[in-house]
């Protein structure tokens, strides 16, 4: 996965799991995200504080966050950031609609890059499909471009669930992709 850029010469991409010393730049990138969504008509799905600094660090210290990094001119750039949920997710127990099965599956949540280089989004996916096979997402009607990366992975949309974390502006579009 060796991707050129604009800024000098990178070395292939890899993935690690992020530490208490990546939160700094990962609040930078998820701030950059809700900027990004906010601007192409998608400000309400994480507002102005989502993902909470509480989940965040909770996803750090339970090795949850998964990093998309490379190394550009002698330093190491986060490209994309994603907290990757094994087991029964509750929010899925319920779902208007009907997921291509009822096998165990990780769940990609909270999933955001620095924008540095491009397709780094999808590279995260590819790499959850490639490690655990069943994986779910869900996305806010809004937001579009994650539609088109889950879609355009080869995820079957599913239905839609409800949110359980919050009073408002709960529906989201649920995934899965199975690889069988």
């Amino acid at each position: 996965m060796t991707h050129s850029n604009t800024t000098g010469k990178a070395s292939p991409r890899r993935f690690r799991h992020a530490t208490m010393r990546d939160f700094p730049q990962m609040q930078k990138i998820y701030a950059h995200a809700r900027a990004l969504m906010a601007a192409s008509g998608n400000p309400t799905q994480w507002g102005h504080e989502f993902p909470r600094e509480s989940v965040i660090l909770d996803d750090i210290a339970n090795q949850r966050t998964m990093l998309l990094v490379d190394e550009c001119n002698g330093r190491e750039r986060i490209l994309a950031q994603f907290a990757l949920c094994p087991g029964q997710d509750p929010t899925y127990a319920t779902i208007d609609g009907a997921w291509l099965d009822d096998d165990s599956y990780v769940t990609i949540h909270r999933i955001a890059s620095s924008g540095l280089v491009r397709h780094a989004a999808r590279d995260c996916i590819k790499w959850a499909l490639k490690h655990y096979g069943n994986v779910r997402a869900d996305t806010h009607p809004n937001n579009k471009a994650m539609q088109h990366v889950l879609e355009s992975s080869g995820f079957a949309r599913c239905g839609l669930i409800q949110l359980l974390d919050r009073p408002t502006d709960t529906t989201r579009i649920a995934y899965q992709r199975h690889e069988w």
